[in-house]
Order: C-alpha cells, then sequence, then structure tokens
C-alpha cells in the first residue's frame, strides 16, 4: 500500500511534468527523496518520464506479438550494459520494437521488412509526418461523415488508389499518400487484416466499425520522435547481418508455419515462407548465435495438429525452446478463437540474461 510521503512524492511529481517553466526555474536546485538508498529528483524523474514516452502500434497487424508481449518481456536483456543494440529484421506492426522504445534507451536499433509499403508507413512517420497526419484527418472525417454505403464506395476508391500505387513498384520510402492510403485501410479493413493477392494487390474488404480511430494524432507523433535513431531498413532478415554484434539483442518474428491445411491464409506479399525458408532462417540464425548475438523468435507450434511434428524441436534442437499460451484463429474463415501453443526460441537462459 502506498504510503503518505510516497503520495505527496508523486503529487508533487505530477505537478512537475504539468509545469515545464517550474522545471526550467528550478536553477539546478533539485528536491530530492530517498527511497530505502536510492536518490531520485524530481527533474531527473520528469526527464525519464519524457525520454520514455508509451508509444503503441499505429497497425492492427494479423500475427502481431501485442498478446505474447508479456513472455517476450520475460527475455529482455536491456538490464545488461553489454546490450546496447536491437534489431528487429521482421518488424510487422512492431509491438515488441514499440514497447522497446516506450521502456529503453537503446542505442541503436535497426529494424527491416520485405513489404514495401509497410517500410514507407514507418519512414513517412519518422520523416513526414506533420504532412501525414492532415491527410489522414482528411479522410477520417470523409469517411466518418458517410452512411453504411457511401462508406463502401469511399473504401473502394481509396483501396483502387492504393492498389494503383503499389502497381508502379518504385519502392519510394517517402510516399505520403500512399502510407495514409495505408493506415485508412488498416483501420477500416476487414479484422486489420492485410492481405494481397498473388499480383501483389490488397485484396481485403471494408470493416464494420462505427466509428474506427484513423488518425491518433498523438500516437504518431510521439513514435515519429521514437523512431528517430531508428535504421529502417527494406528487404530481406538477411540484410541486418551488418548491424548485429555480440551486443545486440535480436527478435525474429518471420512469417508463422501453418499448424493444419486450413490455417488462415495471411499473405503480407506474394511470395510465401515455407518450410526451405524456415530452414534457411535458422542457418541464419546459427551464424549469429556465433557471433555471441543474444537471439529470440517466435513461431508456430505444429504439434498444435500433429504432436509428432518436430519440425522446430529439430532445426533449433541446440537452442531453448519454451511453449507459451495463446489465443489465435483455428480456422480458415477465422469465424472462432482456441487457445494454442506457441513457440518462444531463444540462445539463452531466461534466468541468466
Amino acid at each position: 500500500m502506498e504510503n503518505n510521503n510516497l503520495k505527496q512524492i508523486n503529487i508533487e511529481l505530477k505537478k512537475f511534468e504539468n509545469d515545464k517553466e517550474s522545471i526550467n526555474n528550478c536553477n539546478g536546485v533539485l528536491s530530492k527523496y530517498i527511497f530505502g538508498t536510492r536518490i531520485l529528483s524530481l527533474r531527473q524523474k520528469v526527464e525519464i518520464n519524457n525520454n520514455l514516452q508509451v508509444v503503441k502500434p499505429f497497425l492492427k497487424w494479423v500475427g502481431g506479438k501485442t498478446q505474447l508481449l508479456n513472455e517476450i518481456k520475460k527475455y529482455y536483456p536491456f538490464h545488461n550494459n553489454q546490450i546496447t543494440k536491437y534489431a528487429e529484421p521482421f518488424v510487422g506492426g512492431g509491438a515488441v520494437l514499440f514497447d522497446v522504445l516506450s521502456k529503453y534507451e537503446v542505442k541503436e536499433i535497426y529494424i527491416s521488412d520485405i513489404n514495401a509499403e509497410l517500410i514507407n508507413v514507418y519512414s513517412v512517420i519518422k520523416y513526414k509526418v506533420k504532412e501525414l497526419i492532415p491527410v489522414l484527418q482528411i479522410m477520417e472525417k470523409d469517411f466518418l461523415l458517410r452512411n453504411t454505403d457511401d462508406r463502401k464506395w469511399y473504401y473502394l476508391i481509396k483501396k483502387n488508389r492504393f492498389n494503383e500505387l503499389k502497381e508502379k513498384e518504385d519502392n519510394q520510402f517517402l510516399d505520403v499518400e500512399k502510407a495514409a492510403l495505408m493506415i485508412f485501410l488498416n483501420k477500416t479493413c476487414f479484422n486489420g487484416l492485410y492481405r494481397v493477392n498473388k499480383k501483389g494487390l490488397f485484396n481485403v474488404s471494408m470493416g464494420h466499425y462505427k466509428n474506427p480511430k484513423i488518425c491518433d494524432t498523438l500516437n504518431l507523433e510521439a513514435i515519429s520522435k521514437k523512431l528517430k535513431n531508428v535504421n529502417i531498413v527494406y528487404g530481406d532478415y538477411k540484410k541486418s547481418e551488418e548491424f548485429i554484434d555480440k551486443n545486440t539483442f535480436v527478435y525474429f518474428d518471420p512469417p508463422y508455419r501453418p499448424i493444419t491445411s486450413t490455417s488462415s491464409f495471411t499473405a503480407y506479399n506474394k511470395d510465401l515462407f515455407n518450410d526451405q525458408n524456415q530452414k534457411e532462417l535458422a542457418d541464419y540464425i546459427n551464424k549469429l548465435n556465433n557471433k555471441g548475438t543474444k537471439i529470440l523468435l517466435s513461431n508456430s507450434d505444429p504439434k498444435n495438429s500433429d504432436k509428432n511434428d518436430s519440425f522446430f524441436d529439430e532445426i533449433y534442437s541446440a537452442y531453448n525452446i519454451k511453449r507459451v499460451k495463446a489465443k489465435r484463429m483455428i480456422n480458415s474463415d477465422g469465424s472462432s478463437r482456441g487457445e494454442i501453443n506457441e513457440l518462444l526460441i531463444s540462445n539463452f537462459d531466461i534466468n541468466k540474461k
């Protein structure tokens, strides 16, 4: 239970957080309180809170790690002063990335993905967020003012325009219009699903949301600040090799191996990630392991559907494999959910990180 002194301290800290002028006029005179043997200053507390502002994913991403975050956090080795870098070569919606950015001041961060449109959005938020926000605000206003039939028409126009820009495949990663369209479609499409057909075109129908939040201005602005020191790269996971060294913590979240023949199909790009690709990734992880890199990987557990399927147990036999519970779609049309096992695979003991 919080004692009266601590309550008073928190009240004063709150005042400092809300009164920048008071902080600036402190003239170096800091109010100090002793918690056991640890001395904190009000100025330091406010600066820490400002630097470690909480940011959250700007997209809903199927396969995102928000659900497993509490388990993944247990593997964070950032208390170790030797870990100064973080890499996420399959960044996707960035649930783990944004958790790390919200809680730690890591010197260098690297993210990448083979989804060009996704990397474009990250880049636009980093460099052109002030141009992006007004475009999203207009889309949000236009969409919310319409009835259901008009919304379907408006959605179709935006989807067609997005695919028109995709077909150019110019790999220009500061396209504000395309970034705004991707966020809009993600917030208004069925189940936040990003899926493309064999031609690489987005093909998800509109969802049924009454008042979707399309433009979260405060979060986008906060993310932009957090991304200033993040290396954003378009390409596959192998491009991360030059960045990664023994002082790096790497989290791999590749496309999951389907656990059944009727598993919900989710193609983020037109090239699928098959068993051979999974084995090649394992070889790459072995190479990084030899560097002394700290590694964590997540994937599906084949034993959910076939207790004799030891695919990952075999290719990662030299690593620590933990099975954790997660709720996922368990059929092809996504109409029901079930609790299944997923894998967290690491090259270090969670109790000795």
